[in-house]
């Protein structure tokens, strides 16, 4: 006979064919993440605000609590589980979702306002109960070498890029009077800027040899951002032909199933 804590368990981790309570909890738990951000389109705080926060809250900090003391079922590492529990990514991203009621408790946390930007790490605890961006997370986990090295790549062609251009454009622009790039994180942004094919436009270099840096810039971006796009897509539809597989064979074990119970 299952204990109170294995019925927990089964209730707050999501799995195929679980029961209507579980669904519940589901629902109510993403529900309350996605509303716990509402406070975050507004710059000031009204007192429905502060309602949302504390009840959300309140439903974190027990979704926290129940996973906590039903670790040991989930890692299986006896009574180890309850210590690593809390250094596991998703139970981090809990605690860091839990750490904005502090200022409601006490006006001294006020003061570290980053907890304001904590809540948005809320919308990650989304990954638990969304296959697809489960999905996207382990693409990324399994394709880490390749993407690890195209961002080196990328990073050494922005700062080469952006040490060429920053200095050939010493002279001062003829609009502003002021010099085209002010600093070298100015050359850095106009570089990064440059190579994902964005240019918002707003530092452009004038001098005829900063131009055709540019030009090199943007054709050589197109290459460079296309690599991880392409690592990623075909990587995606594996997982997605993985995982539509596995459906199938838990479907054809379930008639299985019913068919020798009948």
């Amino acid at each position: 006979m299952k204990n109170w804590r294995e019925r927990l368990y089964i209730i707050i981790e999501r799995d195929e064919g679980q029961s209507r309570i579980s669904r519940i909890y589901d629902i109510v738990m993403v529900v309350s993440i996605l509303v716990s951000v509402i406070p975050l389109m507004f710059k000031e705080t009204r007192p429905s605000h502060l309602i949302i926060e504390q009840v959300t809250v309140t439903f974190f900090i027990i979704d926290y609590l129940l996973r906590w003391i039903t670790a040991d079922y989930k890692l299986k590492k006896g009574a180890l589980s309850f210590v690593i529990y809390p250094f596991m990514p998703m139970a981090i991203i809990d605690l860091l979702s839990i750490l904005p009621a502090f200022s409601l408790l006490s006006e001294s946390f006020k003061l570290f306002r980053i907890t304001r930007l904590f809540r948005i790490a809320r919308l990650f605890k989304l990954i638990r109960y969304t296959d697809k961006l489960e999905i996207l997370f382990n693409v990324m986990r399994r394709e880490r070498k390749v993407l690890g090295s195209v961002l080196v790549i990328a990073a050494f062609f922005v700062f080469i890029t952006a040490l060429i251009m920053y200095n050939v454009e010493p002279q001062n622009d003829p609009v502003t009077g002021e010099p085209t790039f002010k600093s070298f994180f100015d050359a850095l942004y106009w570089a990064t800027v440059t190579l994902t094919t964005v240019g918002y436009g707003d530092v452009c270099p004038v001098t005829p040899v900063g131009r055709f840096v540019s030009m090199l810039s943007s054709l050589f971006g197109i290459a460079i951002i296309a690599l991880p796009s392409g690592v990623i897509t075909a990587s995606y539809l594996d997982e997605l032909r993985s995982a539509s597989k596995k459906e199938e064979e838990q479907e054809k074990e379930k008639e299985k199933d019913e068919a020798s119970q009948s």
